[in-house]
């Protein structure tokens, strides 16, 4: 179905300019070479430094933002069918979903080699996956562009809700360019950009348009059972009991209202899951690791880019320091009412 990704521990204190941090004795010499300077060269990928993509998905709500997309897909009766009879999602839970998650990393960090690649792969998957409806009989494939578009609207509606609502500082200009952003990427997956929407009012009427063809059947429930007691070994049964719930419902409690009216629940009080989103805590992904190798501090994930005008010009650097690279600090500045 999607990626997704799961939130984690609280931040060190941010320091600012008139807060500098705290120097090293002077005798003490590094333990640690610099890092590499960036190629002059280095490729920057599909989306690049200077994208909102680039800036937001460094954020670990991503986690939580997939989850939720995969609540959300699995109304689509089609859809979900796909996923049921080809899915490895019931025998190997974790792996499916690091390598989703993984190849979210890779179009969006990755080089432009590596995007295409893991599209061209997704791609050889999906064009020999049949699937057989079980009210109808029909036999259709799983790379129908219907198919393929409710997921991707899903993922990018789910990672825009989450990352907005939990205080990411992003306004909707900002948010039109996103979706933008993404629309190119869908040929990746097999999808003409051109029936792609291209702006959020543009999303949001997708919805509209497809909401009556949404149903909770038994395979949403199988999907909707697994996302909130995935199977583990027996050994990390503690383990999931500590861990997952905290993702699985949140991502739960964000679904739209008719979402939780289609899955039978009460939706749950907005003000309370924007608190719990704003509350959770964050912890960067790995891939953002190999892009600074590749491209430079200067190209770290912040969402200071995006709520200063004009810092995505800033010099490479600007970043590093804790007023433009502390997430939380951003967040609890920008933090947006109830």
């Amino acid at each position: 179905m999607s990626p997704v990704p799961a939130a984690d521990g609280p931040h060190p204190p941010s320091h600012s300019p008139t807060h500098p941090q705290p120097q090293p004795h002077p005798r003490r010499r590094p333990t640690a070479p610099p890092p590499p300077a960036p190629q002059a060269t280095a490729d920057p990928g599909l989306f690049g430094p200077d994208s909102v993509t680039w800036q937001m998905h460094g954020d670990p709500m991503m986690w939580i933002a997939g989850v939720r997309a995969l609540y959300l897909q699995a109304l689509h009766p089609r859809a979900v069918r796909g996923v049921l009879e080809f899915s490895d999602f019931r025998r190997d839970a974790w792996g499916r979903l690091m390598r989703t998650a993984d190849y979210v990393g890779t179009v969006t960090y990755g080089t432009t080699d590596a995007a295409e690649r893991a599209g061209a792969r997704v791609r050889r998957i999906h064009e020999r996956l049949k699937v057989t409806d079980p009210a109808t009989g029909e036999r259709y494939g799983v790379d129908e562009p219907e198919l393929l578009l409710w997921v991707h609207c899903t993922e990018i509606d789910s990672y825009l809700h989450v990352l907005r609502r939990s205080g990411y500082p992003l306004d909707d200009a900002q948010a039109d360019r996103y979706v933008a952003e993404h629309r190119d990427r869908t040929r990746l997956v097999g999808l003409d950009p051109r029936r792609v929407p291209a702006t959020t009012d543009q999303l949001a009427r997708y919805f509209e348009r497809v909401r009556p063809l949404l149903a909770a059947g038994p395979d949403a429930r199988t999907v909707e059972d697994f996302l909130r007691r995935p199977p583990v070994p027996a050994a990390l049964v503690p383990a999931r009991a500590l861990l997952w719930p905290p993702v699985s419902d949140l991502a739960h409690a964000a679904l739209p209202p008719y979402a939780h009216e289609l899955y039978g629940r009460p939706a749950p009080d907005p003000a309370r899951v924007t608190r719990m989103l704003t509350a959770t805590g964050r912890l960067p992904p790995g891939h953002i690791v190999d892009a600074m190798t590749r491209l430079g501090p200067g190209s770290r994930p912040t969402p200071y880019k995006l709520s200063v005008p004009g810092a995505i010009l800033d010099p490479t650097g600007r970043a590093e320091h804790g007023d433009g690279g502390g997430s939380a600090r951003w967040r609890r500045r920008r933090r947006r009412p109830g």
